[in-house]
């Protein structure tokens, strides 16, 4: 089978990779479509190192069963599934306080163990959804991220009629803001992206006015150094910022900062197995607006992966791998 692997930070190479067995718990998915992400960018810009080198990126994926282990049920040949990416060992005390998010044993694929660039794909049938024959690939791909972004405003306990700021509007702001206005809440973005910018506006967003402040949410997605701090001189006293982005320097704002802004900080990392995946999922299948596919941009097929990765750096949408 064919396989996106990446070879050396920045490069990426079709090759031909033995097709993966199923063990008795697994399932075998011929893959339809992979998302691209931020993480995923990480990883091929040489920021996040991967275990090995050839390695298979990719984490947002959707495919059809083409084969079942013989422990698996509720799963059959020729459904058309979802892959939930994070394999928490489900045994933990973490795990079965529903705090899944913060298994110190989970396996992400893509990242610590091998991704869903490729043909064919083995992944758990606890981690598997199954999904309606008719839904757009385009929507599928996105159901992982949508799903980290339900998580973090379901974290946030911002309610309908209430207002935010979300800093980035790359998949993960899009998303996120896609989510917040179908909750009812007033979006302001801050994108330098001016593309971007207005591509989160078409979902319901409104550009942050530059003087504006005292605003309750702040939702950080970008990652990008400052950009908490200038997030939370954005918000009311008290206030609550979740921090989605990822970034390894310093945050550069005080205790005392914190204490006398009364700022409650939330790191959303991902979501819980398995109630965020399945109201996701749920809410997808019984065509709740809006599509999720609203955010997407361009897709490529796996021969033009290469193309793809260095479009979605700065690309004004979600970009995603056809592999159809």
């Amino acid at each position: 089978m064919r396989a996106a692997v990446l070879t050396e930070p920045g490069a990426l190479s079709v090759v031909s990779v033995p097709e993966p067995s199923c063990g008795p718990g697994d399932v075998l998915i011929r893959m339809r479509g992979t998302g691209l992400c931020g993480s995923d960018l990480a990883v091929h810009a040489g920021h996040r190192r991967p275990p090995r080198l050839p390695w298979i990126l990719g984490h947002e994926g959707t495919g059809r069963v083409v084969g079942t282990g013989g422990e698996v049920s509720g799963l059959r040949t020729g459904q058309d599934v979802v892959i939930e990416p994070d394999y928490c060992c489900l045994t933990c005390d973490t795990c079965l306080a529903g705090r899944t998010s913060a298994c110190g044993a989970r396996a992400a694929v893509g990242l610590t163990v091998p991704g869903l660039l490729s043909e064919y794909v083995v992944a758990p049938a606890a981690f598997v959804w199954p999904v309606a024959p008719d839904l757009p690939a385009e929507d599928l791909v996105c159901v992982e991220p949508a799903t980290v972004a339900r998580a973090a405003m379901r974290r946030s306990g911002i309610a309908p009629g209430q207002s935010c700021l979300v800093i980035g509007a790359g998949s993960q702001g899009l998303l996120l803001c896609q989510a917040l206005v179908g909750h009812g809440v007033t979006v302001y973005v801050q994108e330098p992206n001016a593309a971007r910018l207005d591509r989160a506006c078409s979902l319901g967003a409104t550009p942050l006015p530059p003087d504006a402040g005292g605003l309750p949410f702040l939702f950080e997605t970008s990652g990008a150094p400052g950009a908490v701090e200038q997030g939370l001189r954005r918000l009311a006293t008290p206030g609550t910022a979740v921090l989605i982005g990822m970034n390894t320097a310093p945050l550069g704002v005080s205790p005392r900062d914190l204490v006398a802004g009364q700022i409650t900080l939330i790191g959303s990392m991902i979501y819980d197995h398995p109630v965020d995946f399945a109201q996701t999922v749920g809410a997808l299948e019984a065509r709740t607006p809006p599509r999720l596919g609203a955010v997407v941009g361009a897709g490529y097929p796996l021969e033009d992966v290469q193309q793809a990765f260095t479009a979605a750096y700065t690309a004004p949408g979600k970009v995603w791998i056809d592999l159809s």
